[in-house]
């Protein structure tokens, strides 16, 4: 996350572009499927925490 932040932190990137890199990741290491999906699904879902 440190790195992430540091190197492309400053970085605008659409929601849809952030999906097809974590979709082209999993395709590469399908071994991370479940967490990859874990956190988009949880990403996905920020939103509705303020809803209720």
């Amino acid at each position: 996350m440190d790195e992430l932040a540091r190197r492309r932190g400053a970085e605008q990137v659409e929601l849809a572009e952030l999906a097809e890199t974590l979709r082209d990741f999993v395709d590469a290491n399908p071994e991370f499927e479940v967490p990859i999906d874990r956190l988009a699904t949880w990403l996905a879902r920020l939103d509705d925490e303020d809803d209720g």
